[in-house]
């Protein structure tokens, strides 16, 4: 189901104009991100307000992007609360995430989206309240994803120059599940999208 959600989706996305990849990503967003994520909000509702916390904290075109998108990788891989085994195995969907959107987004949107999930357990290792402040959901991930990080890995992580804004991005993740909070639509962020998009992409 993965793959073919994926394929269809870059096939999409072959050789679109700047304005219609944008409108192709949102689309796929608008369509897959109805169900819901964590017990207050639904996918797409999370990824507004996590992208509306970037851009208050006047964050960049590239985070905010990063912010819309990164748990896209949930969408991709059909994963979501009306599944049995939601929040039982860890598919990695910050690295399908990152997969998809690299042939279209430079390393700057990318690299956040790739490390969120590493930065929710940093935080939980280096922040002994972090991990108490969490959703339940969030809770359940960590575990699922790792738990907290070995010396070995707070090293390697601490060495990687993406590290500051994807703490900051996981902040955000965090922040974004208020049930009912008002966000503006996906479209608003269109501008933001295209200004990032690769020269190059496919």
């Amino acid at each position: 189901m993965a793959s073919t959600i994926r394929a269809t989706l870059q096939d999409r996305l072959i050789g679109a104009s700047d304005q219609d990849s944008v409108e192709i990503l949102f689309d796929f967003m608008r369509r897959h991100g109805q169900s819901n994520y964590d017990e207050s909000v639904t996918q797409i509702g999370h990824a507004l307000q996590c992208a509306q916390l970037a851009t208050r904290d006047d964050c960049g075109d590239e985070a905010v992007t990063a912010a819309l998108f990164h748990d896209i990788g949930h969408l991709v891989l059909d994963e979501h609360d009306a599944q049995a085994e939601f929040l039982e195995q860890d598919l990695n969907h910050e690295e399908a995430g990152a997969d998809l959107l690299r042939s279209y987004f430079p390393q700057q949107v990318t690299d956040p989206i790739v490390l969120h999930v590493a930065a929710k357990r940093y935080l939980c290792t280096t922040d002994a309240d972090y991990y108490d402040r969490l959703s339940e959901a969030s809770k359940r991930s960590f575990q699922v994803q790792g738990g907290r990080l070995s010396a070995d890995e707070m090293s390697e992580l601490e060495a990687n120059p993406g590290l500051e804004i994807a703490l900051k991005l996981r902040r955000y993740d965090d922040q974004g599940k208020q049930r009912g909070h008002s966000t503006p639509p996906i479209e608003a962020y269109a501008e933001c999208v295209q200004r990032c998009l690769r020269s190059d992409r496919p």
